[in-house]
């Protein structure tokens, strides 16, 4: 198989360091996020316009089914690559192999299950839509498994093409098939277009050639490491849609409908910051395991450069929600409001999280993210029923807040054990966008209650909402040696320099 060492050649210039790759790789992973974000952003705002809540209701409850299946079969095999010293070529045929025989069994289990679901849901609908978007699966698992050295070798710009691609794809067949059919059909025929695009483009963007093979010495190796990242991605699902599934059931297709669109607004600075970390963060800190000393620089760095930009934001989000969701969204979408801003608290606090979770997995303990894993997941389970019951959607969202907050605690405490970095430092380091972001909390309220909200006033309360978020960082860097300006000036020298 050719391709490999073809991929990694820029890792023999003894000038490419690792902290270079790592900014540059966060350069791109940060602009394929941007990129898809705008994108997705508007996609759902025009669909939003055209479709009924009802429609993403059903496309919710679909996607639960199959991210449902997905992770119960999971391999965690790619995230073992990633982790895994030395060359890895000898391992791809047999991911591969194993990777296509999953996508099988998904499609065939999903296409058997649908009518079942429709009947739990007690929504006839859903089984045509999870017997076509089932396709996916497979497409998914055709993919080249050369894109893993992407990751591994943070070649991040490479990424952002394979996966733009069918981001982009998603957008034109969603959008152009809203118009013409304004149904559910055009948000399952936009996600089936963007998964067959992506795997046409693994095969562009690498020129690794798998071929079926199956050893299963290498096989039961991944899984030593991959049954954890399996354990912790099931845990991961309970907690991330096990409200989706508790909402779709006790409350319908219609209150799923707008609480998954809350959660997806609210969560959406915060998740992009979590995807970037963990895309760039794993594979730099699994290189530095072996060096105490560098790994906590490296999570100090990535924790102040962290909370700069999600708990600002997350605040921005929290205080504008209401006007947002009238100017862009329409008056049809405000009884989700009160749940968006809940959500956007626990946001922040699952950022900040994020950043230990990458510790536990490149220092080859993946086992203490999925205990804690399992902290938040019955804490979630204990409250959301009665506070559903009580308040509905936004209840379901003070639930997952509190049990955000008490496992970020364990997150946050395991990383300062494991890096041996001090308290004082790690709090200092989260004091002042913290301070930032009441402050754009602040500001952003206290205008709006002087002024009448439209959409140019909208724009002004974020320019000032940033203004006053970058007001006391600046103060911060000055009198108290917050040093976020260095950091930044640093990456930007560095991306200079590859």
């Amino acid at each position: 198989m050719s391709g490999p060492e073809e991929s990694v050649g820029s890792l023999k210039n003894p000038q490419d360091t690792l902290a270079r790759r790592t900014i540059r790789g966060g350069f791109w992973v940060f602009a394929l996020r941007i990129a898809q974000r705008f994108f997705d952003l508007v996609r759902l705002v025009i669909l939003a316009r055209i479709l009924a809540p009802s429609d993403f209701g059903l496309m919710g409850i679909a996607l639960l089914v199959m991210m449902t299946i997905e992770t119960f079969s999971l391999t965690g095999f790619q995230q073992a690559l990633i982790q895994k010293k030395g060359n890895i070529e000898g391992y791809l045929d047999t991911t591969w192999t194993v990777l296509i025989l999953r996508g099988f069994l998904l499609f065939i289990i999903l296409y058997f299950i649908a009518p079942y679901v429709s009947v739990f849901f007690e929504t006839a609908a859903a089984t045509s839509i999870i017997r076509v978007i089932a396709l996916s699966a497979l497409f998914q698992a055709f993919a080249n498994i050369g894109v893993v050295y992407f990751q591994k070798e943070l070649e991040f710009e490479k990424q952002f093409i394979y996966q733009f691609s069918g981001t982009l794809a998603d957008f034109v067949v969603a959008i152009s098939l809203a118009f013409m059919l304004r149904s559910v059909w055009a948000l399952v025929f936009g996600l089936l277009a963007g998964n067959l695009v992506r795997c046409v483009a693994s095969y562009i963007v690498h020129p690794a050639r798998p071929r079926l093979d199956f050893e299963l010495t290498k096989v039961k190796e991944l899984f030593g490491f991959g049954k954890w990242i399996l354990g912790s991605s099931i845990l991961i699902l309970l907690i991330t849609h096990g409200d989706d599934i508790f909402v779709a059931k006790l409350l319908g297709a219609a209150a799923l409908g707008f609480y998954q669109m809350a959660y997806r607004i609210s969560n959406m600075t915060a998740t992009e910051i979590t995807h970037v970390i963990s895309q760039v963060a794993f594979p730099a800190y699994s290189k530095l395991q072996e060096n105490m000393s560098k790994l906590r620089e490296a999570y100090l760095k990535v924790l102040q450069i962290t909370t700069f930009l999600s708990i600002p934001l997350s605040g921005m989000i929290f205080a504008l929600a209401p006007d947002f969701t009238k100017i862009f969204l329409g008056e049809k979408w405000m009884p989700m409001v009160p749940a968006m801003q809940v959500l956007a608290l626990a946001g922040s606090l699952r950022a900040v999280a994020a950043t230990a979770g990458c510790v536990f997995t490149a220092v080859g303990k993946p086992k203490i993210d999925t205990k804690l894993q399992v902290v938040r997941l019955f804490l979630m389970a204990t409250l959301i029923y009665p506070f559903a019951v009580k308040w509905g959607i936004l209840g379901v969202s003070i639930a997952i807040l509190l049990s955000v907050l008490v496992s970020s605690i364990g997150f946050n405490r395991q990383a300062i054990r494991i890096t041996t970095c001090e308290v004082k430092e790690f709090g200092r380091i989260i004091l002042f966008p913290s301070i930032g972001g009441v402050a754009v909390i602040s500001i952003i309220m206290g205008l709006k209650a002087i002024m009448s909200i439209g959409l140019w006033e909208f724009l002004i309360l974020v320019c000032m909402g940033i203004s006053g978020h970058l007001f006391v960082i600046y103060l911060s860097d000055r009198f108290f040696g917050y040093n976020i300006e260095a950091l930044i000036k640093e990456s930007f020298r560095s991306l200079r320099r590859v």
